[in-house]
């Protein structure tokens, strides 16, 4: 018997039962259907020594300072700024895109201010902004969009740009300076031994029991529980009552080489078409690791596969919005993260919303003991 069960074993399962645990003095039984803890952050050493994330690059970013100081608690952290290459027409070009973009990509010389006639004098102006395409038409032009947006997110998505929300392409800024980072947030770094050393020091109260490789259908039969944190995927929990909902995945092609490094930068991006894959990370740029060799991946979207990311368009939010409403019904069982939400959030956003599930848990909790 315990008070409470966690499914999901990544940022927002571990950080609630982190929680429930050391602020409340719950029991929790903390599963996950994966062989490991950290969820998609889960990055693993080589036979080399050399760490990658499994699940693709994940890069610590955030505002808010509470969850810096939440997290801090269970790491030391390195410095990490992302940088982004693309290529474009030959060559190897900042995106976002910014100043130096756009002169390296027309042999120009252009001031901020430059850039920004440049831009406006290539922006559509549109009366309304329904899609991603317009969002980047309207901000840098017909020409900008088909190097660096259409194909790549044709390949990400398996959609055109004019078939998904604003907010998809509308997420990547445009600059008029030389600023190169891909975030602009106050705080970057990564976990100084990782992300998976992290999220495991997060469960290891002695209040957290964690079982790995076991899926949530197995663990209803064999324990109890007063309430369930529920972070896997809504339709899944129903039994796909209305239908699934539809997530892009990614596949990946990992290969260690024996030289030192192989990139400038963290990603290269490849937004032509005629490339299969979406982009090359090599990870000693985002680990901060020292080592003769170096790792690296190629990442291939797919529809088939682990949900990674849902699909932002209005059919597939109304059938949302349908498990929503028998979750909401649901007394003993609290849903919250990417899968159970069915909305992408950046790592920070994961953690400040857990935080926040949590306080709500525990009014209940106190409510009910009350």
């Amino acid at each position: 018997m315990y008070d409470f069960l966690v499914v999901g074993a990544g940022l927002a399962g571990s950080t609630i039962a982190e929680r429930l645990a050391s602020q409340l003095g719950a029991s929790v039984l903390v599963i996950d259907k994966r062989p490991h803890v950290a969820g998609n952050t889960h990055d693993p050493l080589t036979p080399d020594g050399l760490r990658y994330h499994q699940y693709g690059p994940h890069i610590f970013h955030t505002n808010a300072q509470h969850v810096v100081e939440y997290l801090s608690a269970f790491t030391e952290w390195i410095p990490y700024e992302h940088r982004v290459l693309a290529r474009v027409n030959g060559l190897l070009v900042p995106i976002p895109i910014n100043r130096t973009t756009i002169n390296r990509l027309y042999d120009l010389d252009l001031d901020a201010a430059g850039v920004t006639r440049f831009l406006e004098d290539r922006a559509q102006k549109l009366p309304r902004i329904d899609d991603s395409e317009q969002m980047i038409l309207s901000r840098v032009g017909r020409e900008l969009y088909e190097l660096f947006f259409r194909g790549y997110t044709r390949k990400q998505w398996g959609l055109d740009p004019s078939e998904l929300d604003a907010t998809v392409c509308g997420r990547i800024p445009t600059r008029t300076n030389d600023d190169d980072r891909y975030f602009a947030d106050a705080f970057q770094a990564m976990p100084k031994d990782g992300f998976t050393a992290m999220v495991t020091k997060m469960l290891s109260h002695p209040r957290i029991e964690v079982v790995t490789g076991c899926d949530f259908a197995w663990i209803l039969d064999r324990a109890r529980f007063n309430h369930v944190v529920y972070t896997g995927p809504i339709d899944e929990y129903f039994e796909y009552k209305f239908g699934k909902l539809p997530y892009r995945s990614l596949q990946f092609e990992f290969e260690t080489r024996d030289v030192a490094w192989v990139q400038p930068v963290g990603c290269i991006n490849e937004p032509s078409e005629d490339v299969p894959y979406t982009r090359t990370t090599e990870y000693k740029h985002l680990t901060g690791q020292r080592h003769a060799k170096t790792i690296l991946s190629r990442e291939f979207p797919s529809a088939e596969g682990d949900p990674y990311y849902p699909i932002p368009r209005p059919d597939n939010r109304e059938l949302y919005r349908k498990y929503a409403t028998l979750a909401g019904a649901q007394r003993h069982v609290t849903f919250v993260g990417r899968l159970a939400e069915y909305k992408y959030f950046n790592m920070d956003q994961v953690v400040a919303s857990a935080l926040v599930t949590f306080e709500d848990v525990a009014r209940t909790a106190a409510a009910v003991a009350s």
